[in-house]
């Protein structure tokens, strides 16, 4: 935090509708210039936390993301255009925020929060904002804001619902404290599979951002220890408690940080299609798993059961007696995902990616 920090003029006029207020006034107005605030990941979280924390005159921000635009971001992710496609998220966020407000100090960090400088990096910054999708990523953020003792602002999106919760404030429950181990990313749905309306981001950061500057000012309501959670298709909103776990919450070193993601795996067997009508026409609890997406409906010679990738999970009972099972899914990462996760925690044997 900046010390001997003051107003301009410019500055006053700027933040005037929230100087009024008796809960900030030109004091808290001063605690907001002198924070700094690092938002992990520039996406449809990210983008209104980052405009809000702008606008407010938070004096320096930090934008970590390693990623590029995409057409499918702009739906949501609104600090991007057309024109940016192919850009760096970070340093095009950067620009149209710098443009929103010349005075902030815009740090970027054009890499991917890893086990190497997650500290480091963390240890520049007031508070720490979690924008991002995945949950190798929050948990690294989670246990390294518990080792360097900093508040942590927690975000996700679902659909039509979201949830926002604030841990590791001082001392808080942490993101353990709920739930001790990450889950596998097969057995969560994301916003590439099912999808997402792109003002509850909008909702979520923003709310987000709240709490970020009812940190800053010291405010009271803090959800520290308590989740809210929205379903803005009836709009029934709940807050659910939850207490510190002494057994959980304690973390003195980072540790491993699986993403679990569609790559490439040594141990995952592939098959050609020959090999593949060998096998069936000797074995016929051999099973063929269609991954691809509905569009996707190319013939490819054989008789599947289709089943998109992310609802692996819940058919494990469909493998269950079969002396083999081959997935197919065109470009084979999402066999490999599969493959790797039924291995891993499932332990299940004899299963192959099929290459056509």
């Amino acid at each position: 935090m900046r010390c001997n920090t003051t107003l301009t003029k410019d500055e006053i006029a700027r933040y005037s509708r929230q100087i009024r207020l008796a809960e900030i006034g030109k004091e808290g107005q001063m605690k907001i210039k002198a924070s700094s605030v690092l938002v992990v990941g520039a996406g449809a979280l990210g983008c209104p936390v980052l405009q809000y924390l702008t606008a407010a005159g938070v004096g320096t921000l930090g934008i970590v993301d390693n990623d590029w635009v995409d057409e499918s971001n702009l739906n949501r992710q609104v600090l991007y255009t057309h024109k940016d496609i192919g850009k760096p998220k970070p340093l095009v966020a950067r620009e149209r925020l710098k443009i929103l407000n010349p005075e902030v100090i815009f740090n970027v960090h054009f890499i991917r929060l890893n086990k190497e400088c997650a500290l480091k990096l963390i240890s520049q910054y007031d508070v720490v904002v979690d924008c991002t999708d995945n949950f190798a990523s929050r948990y690294l953020i989670n246990d390294a804001c518990v080792i360097l003792n900093k508040p942590l602002v927690y975000g996700a999106i679902h659909k039509f619902s979201g949830q926002v919760m604030v841990l590791n404030y001082h001392n808080g429950p942490t993101l353990r404290c709920l739930y001790p181990e990450p889950p596998h990313p097969l057995e969560v749905p994301s916003c590439e599979e099912f999808g997402v309306i792109g003002s509850v981001p909008g909702l979520i950061g923003s709310m987000q951002a709240t709490e970020v500057f009812k940190i800053i000012l010291g405010l009271g309501g803090i959800l520290s220890g308590k989740i809210f959670m929205i379903d803005t298709l009836n709009f029934n909103t709940w807050i659910s408690s939850f207490e510190r776990n002494l057994e959980f919450s304690p973390i003195t070193e980072l540790g491993e940080y699986e993403d679990n993601g569609p790559c490439r795996n040594n141990s995952v067997k592939e098959i050609s299609a020959d090999a593949l009508n060998k096998m069936l026409e000797k074995n016929s609890k051999v099973l063929v798993i269609d991954l691809r997406d509905k569009e996707d409906n190319e013939d490819i010679g054989f008789q599947t059961i289709s089943i998109p990738h992310y609802d692996v999970s819940r058919k494990i009972n469909l493998f269950s007696g079969c002396d083999a099972v081959a997935f197919y899914c065109r470009s084979g990462s999402r066999s490999t995902s599969v493959i790797n996760y039924l291995q891993k925690l499932y332990k299940l044997e004899n299963l192959y990616s099929l290459v056509i």
